[in-house]
């Protein structure tokens, strides 16, 4: 599909350009909220969300499919029963491989684009575990914030990360 640029007319909605593949991967999520509304936004980008357990809830809890609202049935889910396994069975490329923590010495605007890329997030209280930030720690990136705050919501945070993926490969494409 290719990018519409803005029309004159009413009603006329934008569409994303969906030829390239995105994950979210989520390790070990906590709050169901949150979890709900990354499967809501991971809808409307085409992108697979990957949820590494433990997780914080439970699948069926009505307040996950609450924040998902009525979609939560069209989300591209995959579950794991540990980081390994979805490295394994996901097969990402080591450069596909981009990590986002409060601490990441990088900037999200300084991703090089890919067309295939896994964004990784930890758990909303304790980040991402220090094995997997060591086994990727060039790739580890952070959403810059002001001092007054301790973090980002996790939902929030990976939305932007999302789409500015979704742009800049656009963007190096055309």
């Amino acid at each position: 599909m290719s990018f519409m640029p803005p029309s004159n007319k009413p009603g006329q909605r934008l569409r994303l350009p969906l030829d390239c593949e995105r994950h979210i991967v989520l390790v070990c999520p906590e709050i169901h909220w949150n979890t709900g509304n990354i499967g809501r936004t991971c809808i409307g980008t085409g992108t697979t969300l990957h949820l590494i357990k433990p997780l914080g809830f439970s699948l069926d809890s009505p307040f996950l499919k609450r924040a998902g609202l009525d979609y939560w049935q069209y989300v591209d889910l995959n579950i794991w029963d540990d980081f390994q396994a979805f490295l394994q069975a996901a097969a990402p490329n080591e450069d596909e491989i981009f990590l986002f923590s409060k601490n990441g010495a990088k900037p999200y605007w300084n991703m090089p684009p890919r067309e295939r890329m896994f964004l990784v997030f930890g758990s909303e209280t304790k980040g991402l575990p220090d094995s997997i930030l060591h086994a990727y720690g060039t790739a580890v990136y952070a959403v810059p914030i002001t001092p007054k705050i301790r973090s980002l919501n996790l939902s929030s945070a990976a939305g932007i990360v999302l789409y500015e993926t979704l742009r800049s490969y656009w963007f190096s494409q055309h």
